[in-house]
């Protein structure tokens, strides 16, 4: 599986314009790129939708697919139809392949806009998650950092262990 040469950090303020592009500070971009040309937006948690690189996130989410594919084929889920409906209808909404414009600027696509909750003219965060890039709406980042940070200490001394 490829990964991203290094761990994508910084936080941006942009502006989405009248045709719903924000555009991606090359610090996040270029590696982000580095993975191949193809991107992913996918939607994570309210307010917030992540830039994937495809070939990072594309096999993790087709062999999820297969594990599930092969369950049904098998009859293992018969008494969970309901659960695979609700898997099929947020595999169907979840993601969606992007390209980015050569000056860096992305255009959130129709149904990610309303997910994203912001209308043209708006700021956004544009923050890099280590690996890969989010963007939140304002109100949306602010409340996930301030329920995140008291325990930042914590979580760095158990990654560095």
């Amino acid at each position: 599986m490829s990964a991203i040469p290094d761990l994508l950090i910084g936080e941006f303020i942009r502006t989405l314009d009248e045709r719903f592009r924000v555009g991606l500070p090359p610090e996040l971009l270029e590696p982000l790129r580095s993975a191949g040309p193809r991107l992913v937006l996918a939607k994570e948690r309210a307010g917030c939708l992540s830039l994937w690189p495809a070939a990072v996130w594309k096999p993790r989410i087709d062999a999820a697919i297969d594990v599930v594919r092969s369950k049904l084929q098998a009859g293992l889920l018969t008494q969970r139809v309901g659960q695979v409906q609700d898997l099929g209808r947020l595999l169907s909404t979840r993601h969606k392949i992007v390209t980015v414009a050569e000056r860096g600027r992305l255009v959130i696509p129709e149904g990610f806009r309303d997910f994203l909750a912001v209308e043209p003219g708006a700021e956004l965060m544009v923050v890099g998650a280590a690996v890969c890039v989010e963007i939140w709406q304002p109100a949306a980042w602010n409340t996930y950092v301030a329920g995140e940070m008291p325990a930042f200490r914590q979580r760095i001394d158990e990654l560095t262990a």
